[in-house]
Formats: C-alpha cells, sequence, structure tokens
C-alpha cells in the first residue's frame, strides 16, 4: 500500500465495508460467495450495447464519424455480431438470477435466452422501419427542424425513443431489468423517463422533452405529441393487506390517435383522451374526455364551476 494510501485508513475502510455486505446478504438469505462471479446485468455493458445498437440501426447518422456508405453493410454485421454477444451475455445474467431459486435448469434457462436474443435480432428490421415514423413526426412536428438528419442527431426525445422502442422489446421478452436500465440510460441523458413497459405507438414525438414521465401502464396510439414536462402517470397506488403495494394493475392513461399535450399538463390514473383531442399547458387532469376535446386551464375552471 502506497503511503498516501495510508491516509485514508484503506483497510479498515475495506473491512467495514466487507461487514456491511455480509450483513446484508445474511438479512437477504444470500449467502456469501454463493455465485462466485457478478450475479447481475452491467450498466455500463448495457450503455455501450446500446450505443452500438443506436449506431447498426442508423450507420451514417450514428454510425462511426469515418464510415462510408460502400462499407456500411459489413459495419452493420459486425457491430451486431458484437451487440448481440455482449446482449446475450448480459441476458444470460439476468434470466440465471431469475432463476436462482427455482426449479429451472441451467440448459431449459440458456435456451430461452439465446431464443429471447435472436428473437430481438429478427425485430430490428421492424424496429427501424418504425423509429424512421418517429423521425417524421419529429421533423413535421417541430417549424425549427431543418431536416430528419438534425431531428435523428439533435433532439433528445428521438434518443429517448429509440432507446424505448429497443427496451418495450426486451421487456416483452422477458427481460425487466435489462430494459429498466435501457430506459434509465436515456433518461439520465435526455430527463424523459419513459418506463419500457408502457405501448407507444406510430409517430411518437417528444418535442423538448425535459421532465416528461410516461408510466409503465400507459397506452399511447398513433400520431401523438407530447411536450416537455408533461406526466402521464397513477393517481393513486393501492395496497395489499399487508400494507404493501399491488403491483401489475394499469393505473396509467390511454392516450388515443392524434392526441396533443402540451406542456406541464398532468395526466393521471387510468382515465382516456379521447382521439383527436388537445390538452392545455399545465392541465391538470384525472378523468376521461371524449374524441374531439379541447382542454385548457380556463375552461376546465368553468366546467368546475359549473359542477359546483
Amino acid at each position: 500500500m502506497s503511503e498516501r494510501s495510508s491516509h485514508w485508513q484503506l483497510q479498515t475502510i475495506v473491512s467495514q465495508l466487507r461487514t456491511a455486505r455480509e450483513q446484508w446478504r445474511a438479512q437477504n438469505g444470500r449467502a456469501s460467495g454463493e455465485q462466485g462471479g457478478r450475479e447481475l446485468p452491467s450498466r455500463a455493458a448495457m450503455a455501450e450495447i446500446l450505443e452500438a445498437l443506436c449506431g447498426a440501426l442508423f450507420p451514417m447518422r450514428l454510425g462511426p464519424v469515418d464510415l462510408r456508405e460502400e462499407s456500411e453493410d459489413f459495419y452493420v454485421g459486425h457491430t451486431l455480431d458484437v451487440a448481440l454477444n455482449a446482449l446475450l451475455a448480459q441476458a444470460r445474467l439476468e434470466l440465471r438470477y431469475a432463476a436462482r431459486h427455482s426449479a429451472q435448469a441451467e440448459t431449459e434457462v440458456e435456451a430461452r435466452t439465446i431464443q429471447i436474443i435472436q428473437d430481438f435480432a429478427l425485430a430490428l428490421p421492424g424496429l427501424r422501419s418504425l423509429l424512421d415514423t418517429d423521425v417524421l413526426a419529429a421533423y413535421h412536428g417541430d417549424p425549427a427542424a431543418r431536416s430528419v438528419d438534425e431531428v435523428l442527431l439533435c433532439y433528445p426525445g428521438i434518443l429517448a425513443v429509440i432507446h424505448h422502442r429497443l427496451a418495450h422489446h426486451l421487456y416483452r421478452a422477458g427481460l425487466p431489468l435489462l430494459a429498466r436500465i435501457s430506459a434509465e440510460i436515456a433518461h439520465s441523458a435526455t430527463g424523459i423517463d419513459i418506463h419500457p413497459g408502457a405501448q407507444i405507438g406510430r409517430s411518437f414525438f417528444i418535442d423538448h422533452g425535459t421532465g416528461v414521465v410516461i408510466g409503465e401502464t400507459a397506452i399511447i396510439g398513433e400520431r401523438v405529441r407530447i411536450y416537455q414536462a408533461v406526466t402521464l402517470g397513477a393517481k393513486r397506488f393501492p395496497a395489499d393487506e399487508d400494507g404493501q403495494l399491488q403491483k401489475g394493475q394499469a393505473r396509467h392513461p390511454i392516450v388515443e390517435d392524434d392526441v396533443v399535450i402540451y406542456a406541464g399538463a398532468t395526466i393521471l390514473g387510468r382515465i382516456t383522451i379521447g382521439q383527436g383531442s388537445t390538452i392545455g399547458g399545465n392541465v391538470w387532469l384525472t378523468r376521461s374526455v371524449p374524441a374531439g376535446s379541447n382542454l385548457t386551464q380556463a375552461n376546465l375552471q368553468l366546467d368546475d364551476g359549473a359542477q359546483k
């Protein structure tokens, strides 16, 4: 140990940290050294995988700076080979961790892992086509956008949606932890928090985006546009007899096709925003509205006054 390191009492700190880990493992039924290696997927590894997948999906925009069109297919093939093998390793960790206390055989876990990543790979062309509709929606929906290339390179909403499309596939395939890690990487980079369970239709555009929150059971139709600081959240969190929050209930809004939701709107609970509606800025909404509605703070206050 270096002379400088001795200033930090590292031996004592390392020993105390080991004790803290052992106490936590004992309290949670984890035998020390039970696995002998890493149990859970790596956020750093997933960040590299996602960056590679973005490059493979949009090679001439999100790929390497020196890429030329004549080598595009080679780059995509090589990048996907590396990324998918890395994703396979991370998926294996998640599924092994989930199966640790079950009777599932190791061979079954391995076969399932390979099948999930094979299906994910085959889904990539369709995801690229779906993302093209999102890019075009952003270009056509923002008068400040000068090109689809600018949208793809610069708009945080597009980065968040790319991650969401990939994460949502992993979520539905049975890899919720990898999906959540993928979503949180985008959240950290963009300030846009989309749970990977949310169902989002084609031509989705988040403009500006900072502070957007979309919950796990939200369902969003096609050609929906939302602005910064919009929340599609839960109104309440029911608990069971033991006081534990109930999981898996549909608790977030349904937003039908062609809806626009302006900045700062908060929409809570399992309510429906009817097709073609416009929700104004800073509106707080906890009830369903029919198709073609146009809600602002002013007309909501009038409605409340009439009800009184």
